[in-house]
């Protein structure tokens, strides 16, 4: 797992990475009400805002952590956002990517590292 200053974890699977905000990131937003998806396909580079989200505290954007293109997106938390809070790190992800370059995951925390920054 890898984690971005924003707050978003990345999981690694090859070069697919998966995306989600952090369990820090859920419960600083508190409940979800509202999740807008960029389309599969869609070329992003790093820090490009893609996901909208909203909750009963504030609207916020998601960015995207690094270069590629989308592959997929989670539906499912467009239908119920509130599977973003209940499971941040699990099925409450936003949606998969095929990096530009595997290397740009060098430049992103790991859990320690993101832990410090949590504290």
């Amino acid at each position: 797992m890898k984690y971005t200053e924003e707050h978003e974890w990345l999981k690694v699977e090859g070069a697919v990475v998966t995306v989600g905000i952090t369990e820090f990131a859920s419960e600083q937003l508190g409940d979800l009400v509202f999740v807008e998806l960029p389309s599969d396909g869609l070329e992003v580079t790093k820090n490009q805002e893609i996901v909208v989200i909203e909750s009963v505290k504030a609207a916020s954007d998601i960015l995207a952590p690094l270069d590629g293109v989308i592959t997929e997106v989670n539906n499912l938390i467009v239908e119920d956002p509130s599977i973003v809070n209940s499971d941040p790190m699990g099925e409450g992800w936003f949606f998969k990517m095929k990096l530009k370059s595997q290397a740009d995951l060098d430049t992103l925390m790991d859990k320690e590292e993101y832990e410090k920054l949590t504290q």
